[in-house]
């Protein structure tokens, strides 16, 4: 009981701001956390180390979520102001809540994730609204699939100074998945700072691994010279 009594402050006034804000980007970063440890996975018996970690990359992460803690924080006081509604009594308010946050926040912040990991990962604006325009909608259709039940649990349940952190604690899972789109198959032409890095940190490791092949092994395959 003194523990939750000590943490109390946290949810109040301006340090409610920065609760918020720090725990959208921990959580983000330990989204992508998850996606890299699954994306080091070695098949068994594959020879070599796995791929280091890339602390730069969940550090970018870091940062994008921690730009979002504010905004979340300013909307749900937003809605909470204009259709103030707590409980099964005020249902129809609450799904114009769900309904205006699927509408505005979740395509803004859609948006925002991609435009701002591509300013980080120093990917010109052209590649990085290619990108947007290409996983745009696939997560946005995931994102109907996941945050309106989430959100009516959170407007109907929970107090007002708590909805970011229960939408943080769904959010672990949802951030591995925009880890993954994020970084999966680099777009040809979004050759980024970023994407760079990975690449010379890969050409590193395939050289370890081919290191620790037998002196005496054979090549085989159709680019092996005779």
């Amino acid at each position: 009981m003194n523990r939750l009594l000590s943490v109390r402050p946290l949810f109040r006034g301006r340090l409610l701001l920065v609760t918020n804000t720090l725990t959208c980007g921990a959580l983000m970063a330990g989204g992508d956390g998850l996606r890299q440890a699954w994306e080091r996975r070695l098949p068994k018996g594959a020879p070599g180390p796995p791929r280091p970690i890339d602390l730069w990359r969940t550090g970018r992460m870091f940062l994008i979520g921690c730009s979002m803690g504010p905004f979340l924080h300013y909307w749900y006081q937003w809605l909470d102001k204009i259709f103030p509604a707590m409980g099964f009594k005020d249902i129809q308010i609450i799904f114009k809540k769900v309904l205006l946050d699927q509408l505005i926040a979740s395509p803004l912040l859609c948006a925002w994730y991609f435009l701002g990991m591509g300013t980080l990962e120093g990917q010109s604006l052209d590649n990085t609204c290619q990108e947007l325009r290409e996983k745009f909608w696939e997560v946005y259709k995931a994102d109907w699939a996941v945050w309106p039940a989430a959100q009516l649990v959170n407007f109907l349940y929970v107090p007002a100074q708590y909805r970011v952190i229960y939408v943080n604690s769904i959010t672990l899972g949802w951030d591995t998945y925009l880890s993954y789109q994020k970084h999966r198959e680099p777009l040809s032409g979004c050759v980024s700072l970023a994407s760079q890095t990975e690449r010379l940190g890969e050409a590193k490791h395939l050289a370890v691994t081919s290191q620790q092949v037998p002196a005496g092994a054979s090549r085989t395959g159709p680019g092996a010279r005779q």
